[in-house]
């Protein structure tokens, strides 16, 4: 088995709700992004994908978080957009991206800050 991972970053603001603490205001992040594919075969240039490939899907998952309002991306307005929340949706946006290949789409981890992160494995 073979697992290939990319980062990304972008920069967004969110509250959370039903929370009590500082989160439940307004506040942003400069958020990391790590994504994982899973292949059990390499392609004939024995890659289980090109690192350029992977980035640019990453890039294109990210684009509509990029300087946005989390909350009010449509899936967020009823989801709280918590990490955990935000790694799932950007798993099914590269799941999709990536139908087209026998690849597996093992993890999305995302930091909020050097300390915490969350990750989705599907």
């Amino acid at each position: 088995m073979f697992e290939v991972s990319v980062s990304g970053v972008f920069s967004a603001a969110h509250y959370l709700r039903d929370y009590h603490g500082k989160c439940e205001k307004l506040h942003g992040h400069n958020w990391n992004v790590e994504v994982s594919i899973r292949s059990k075969v390499l392609d004939k240039s024995g890659m289980v994908v090109d690192f350029k490939e992977l980035k640019d899907k990453l890039n294109k998952a990210l684009l509509e978080f990029d300087h946005s309002f989390i909350n009010e991306i449509s899936y967020f307005k009823k989801v709280n957009p918590t990490s955990e929340n935000i790694a799932a949706y950007i798993y099914k946006k590269l799941k999709r991206l990536f139908s087209h290949k026998n690849l597996k789409v093992t993890k999305v981890s995302v930091w909020e800050s050097e300390k915490t992160h969350a990750t989705f494995l599907p």
